[in-house]
């Protein structure tokens, strides 16, 4: 395909998601100074019809945009719409005033909502992905402690460990230190055989107490591994200028399901920068009209995704433009913090 035909479908997607209205050939030459006759612009209309990437919703009609023509434009979208300075430092001012790694979340997923109209999905930093920062024991009485996991992404997992015997001070010290020396910095991945080994290291008058610590540890690190995400906007699907053919109903409903959720977001090994699912492309029934944007975010390395959901005729540049520099400052945010 030639550059031509090129911009002639992408003046048709910018109009079409601009006036939700289908795109004629004379609207097309006049509106955009593309250098030919609106004849020219017919014919090259009428490969594009042919070749699958535009269609005529009824006769006499213009034409719009397919999944397969949407996708063509975002494989060659040469401009990202920016940010500009004010939303940038606004996105900056509103996520860095953030007490901690839940209210990030909060607001990144509200955020995205805002800036594309869309429905926004942020996926917990995945403990499979996180390694262990700090453990701290509490004493609450003298045979129950109160653990507190701290992973490098923020995340905290707290449990309580009913001990087999009394513990003065310096045995919790010792308990502390012990758990610290062995899982400080280690990926969470690897958690589950250092604990296996916990306690044969503590003295054999600690023992029992390091094993029922090691059960919880255990259970801490594996448990409650599974995937936590946070919804905002489903409200916008409803907005005006956003067509489904089929009913919301189905895609509402999934998005209460997490599971589906995550298959939205993508898998969790993938370290993709920045996807763009359009149409059949996200394989669940649910979804073939919606287009989902998504983003992996972490400090250093992705350890979780976001982005949104919307119909197929989105705002592509805008959207993701947004989803890309929002993972960009809460990646900065988690590498601040770790």
């Amino acid at each position: 395909m030639d550059d031509r035909k090129l911009e002639v479908l992408r003046a048709i997607v910018e109009d079409y998601v601009a006036t939700q209205e289908p795109v004629g050939s004379k609207a097309v030459s006049q509106r955009h100074a593309l250098g030919v006759s609106a004849a020219t612009v017919r014919n090259d209309m009428a490969y594009l019809e042919e070749a699958g990437y535009i269609q005529q919703p009824h006769t006499s009609a213009g034409r719009i945009p397919t999944a397969k023509g949407y996708r063509l434009f975002v494989d060659r979208l040469g401009k990202i719409k920016p940010l500009s300075a004010a939303e940038r430092r606004a996105v900056h001012r509103f996520l860095s005033e953030a007490i901690d790694l839940d209210d990030v979340v909060t607001r990144t997923v509200r955020l995205l909502a805002q800036l594309t109209h869309q429905v926004a999905v942020v996926q917990y930093p995945s403990l499979n992905r996180s390694s262990v920062r700090h453990l701290e024991l509490v004493s609450l009485t003298p045979t129950r402690l109160m653990v507190v996991m701290i992973t490098d992404t923020g995340r905290v997992e707290q449990r309580y460990v009913e001990t087999p015997e009394e513990l003065n001070e310096d045995n919790v010290l010792e308990l502390r230190r012990l758990v610290n020396e062995q899982l400080q910095g280690k990926p969470l991945a690897d958690a589950p055989r250092i604990i296996a080994d916990l306690a044969g290291l503590a003295r054999p008058e600690l023992h029992p107490t390091a094993a029922a610590l090691a059960r919880v540890l255990l259970e801490t690190v594996v448990a409650r591994t599974e995937e936590r995400v946070a919804v905002a906007g489903a409200a916008n699907l409803t907005r005006p200028g956003n067509f489904f053919a089929g009913s919301l109903r189905p895609i509402l409903e999934a998005l209460e399901e997490e599971v589906v959720l995550m298959q939205l977001l993508g898998r969790a090994d993938s370290n993709a920068l920045l996807t763009v699912r359009i149409g059949d492309e996200n394989h669940l029934d649910d979804f073939r009209e919606t287009t989902v944007v998504t983003a992996g975010y972490g400090p250093g390395s992705v350890v979780g995704h976001m982005g949104v959901l919307g119909p197929t005729r989105m705002d592509y540049p805008g959207t993701i433009a947004a989803v890309r520099a929002v993972a960009r400052y809460v990646s900065e945010i988690l590498e601040q913090n770790r």
